[in-house]
Parts: structure tokens; C-alpha cells; sequence
């Protein structure tokens, strides 16, 4: 069956101008209450209070909210009927214009000669994970993850002794707690944890990013999960690191933990932890035309 790849084009377009400028409600609503936990005039009150400001400018205006438009990291689910060349095509179509429109900064460096590609292309960039389902309908999933949040996140091999750390869930816990008083604010707090358990040391990475899709407050159908999420979230917004290190309530908007098996010699804890600014976006494309952007 033959698509309509420039009306595929025209939507991942308006997709990257979205997830680019305008943060998802459910972040902005976040970062509203955060807000308003804090003491009127002090440092966490003012960053936040900042912060705030500039996505609403962002939205407005239709500029970055970050300087930093970071990796861009697709997941996409895709049917029998589509050819995934096709839609990686769209897609890096789509990041050359919103390169030239400002949408996206020029971001992508060559590891070895040091030159800036000038359209964020490059080799593995835009990052493309394709997940083939059973429906006719294509979705594609969209996270901007900026480098300061990048250089922040971290693996843990369990066990470990430093931390008292086994392999169970009281030692993932106390692998993310680590990872999170060491950031001490860096990665632009407050943040959204990603936990990725088990796999290999790739695959346990993408299960923590996987997680940074999901919206905030949710909780793994998985109890023990779960419990370990709501756990986690109240740890960690009692350390008082706050916005930006700058101390107060709010260290974490969210915690978000996934799993996946592993081989019995390894037991990895990943942490993705992505800036305040959590951008991610969900177009929907069916009957040949985008349905919707979430």
C-alpha cells in the first residue's frame, strides 16, 4: 500500500515544532504546583517562577524552550502495510526543515572530526527505535533529551557494596537515590527519572529513556513497581536539593521505573534523568493523515 509520506513529512514537522516549544500539560501543571509548595520569594519560588515564564514566552513566540534541543529519540510502532526506510525518510526530511526553521538547534557533531553536520543528521541521529504492532495505524513517539540531563544519568551493576546495594528492589532504590544526590541540581531540577531494571547495559539505558515517555503521575501496572515509583518520589523530593540545586521542595517531578529480563551474571540499574523541561509529544497518523498531536 502506498502512503502519503509528505503528509507524514508535514506532520513529524509539526510534531518536532510541538515537542520543541511547548511543554505537555501535565509538566507545566507539575511545575505550576511545585511553585506553589515553595515560599514566596525564595530561591526555589523565583527559579521555578522562571522557569514558568519562559514556556509560556516559548509557546507563545513558538521558539525552543531550551537552547539545548538535545537527541532527538523516536520510538515508533508501525503495521504491515508501512516500509520503515519510508518513514525514516519523513523523519529526517522533517528534522532538515525544522533545522532551517529554528525549531531544533544545530546540535549534531561528528565524534571524530569535531564539524557540526548543519541539519542534525548524522550517523545514528536522529535515533530511530521502530516497534512493529498489529494495527493499520502509525504512532510515533518523540523525546527531546537535552545533554546537561544526558550527562547526569547513570548505570549501576548490582551488586554493589559502596551502597549496601543488592539485587533486589531495596537495592535499586538505593542506586537511584545515589544518582540523584549526586546530581545535586545538575541536568536542570527538578527532574524526571527514568529507571530502567535489568536487560544488558544497552538495553537497560533504552528501557530508562522508554520510561520518559510515559506522563507523569503514572504507576507501573506492575505492584512492586509501583510501590517503588510512589516510594522513590517522596524519597527523593525529601532531599531538598530543589530547582536547580538551589534547595526546596521539589527535586523530582516524576519517577518512572520499567524492567526488562536479564542473564543471571548481570543485574543493571539504569537511570535516565531528564531536565525539567521534559519534552515529549505523540502524533498519531491513520487514513493518511495526521489525527492527532499529544
Amino acid at each position: 500500500m502506498e502512503h502519503d509520506i509528505k503528509a507524514l513529512e508535514q506532520g513529524v514537522l509539526e510534531l518536532i515544532r510541538r515537542t520543541a516549544t511547548d511543554l505537555p500539560k501535565d509538566v507545566e501543571d507539575a511545575l505550576k504546583a511545585a511553585r506553589n509548595r515553595e515560599k514566596i520569594a525564595s530561591p526555589a519560588f523565583g527559579a521555578l517562577s522562571t522557569i514558568l515564564e519562559n514556556v509560556a514566552m516559548a509557546r507563545k513566540r513558538s521558539t525552543p524552550i531550551c537552547q539545548d534541543t538535545g537527541t532527538n529519540v523516536y520510538h515508533i510502532w508501525y503495521g504491515p502495510n508501512w516500509w520503515p526506510p519510508h518513514i525514516e525518510a519523513a523523519i529526517r526530511k522533517a528534522t532538515k526543515t525544522a533545522s532551517k526553521k529554528g525549531y531544533l538547534r544545530l546540535n549534531v557533531v561528528d565524534s571524530i572530526s569535531g564539524s557540526n553536520t548543519g541539519n542534525n543528521l548524522g550517523l545514528r541521529n536522529p535515533q530511530i527505535h521502530f516497534h512493529p504492532w498489529n494495527k493499520k495505524s502509525l504512532q510515533i513517539k518523540l523525546l527531546l533529551k537535552g545533554g546537561g540531563s544526558e550527562n547526569v544519568s547513570t548505570q549501576y551493576s548490582l551488586p554493589n557494596a559502596t551502597l549496601g546495594a543488592g539485587r533486589d528492589l531495596d537495592g535499586i532504590r538505593r542506586s537511584v537515590l545515589d544518582a540523584v544526590l549526586k546530581a545535586q541540581g545538575k541536568g536542570c531540577a527538578p527532574g524526571v527519572i527514568g529507571i530502567g531494571i535489568g536487560g544488558d547495559r544497552g538495553s537497560s539505558y533504552d528501557e530508562a529513556k522508554m520510561q520518559l515517555l510515559r506522563p507523569l503521575g503514572d504507576r507501573s501496572t506492575l505492584p512492586q513497581l509501583a510501590k517503588l515509583e510512589e516510594t522513590l518520589y517522596q524519597e527523593l523530593n525529601s532531599l531538598g536539593i530543589g530547582p536547580m540545586g538551589f534547595g526546596g521542595k521539589t527535586t523530582v517531578l516524576g519517577v518512572l521505573a520499567g524492567y526488562a529480563h536479564r542473564i543471571p551474571a548481570c543485574f543493571f540499574v539504569s537511570v535516565a534523568y531528564n531536565c525539567w523541561a521534559s519534552r515529549r509529544r505523540t502524533l498519531l497518523f491513520s487514513n493518511e493523515r495526521v489525527t492527532s498531536i499529544a
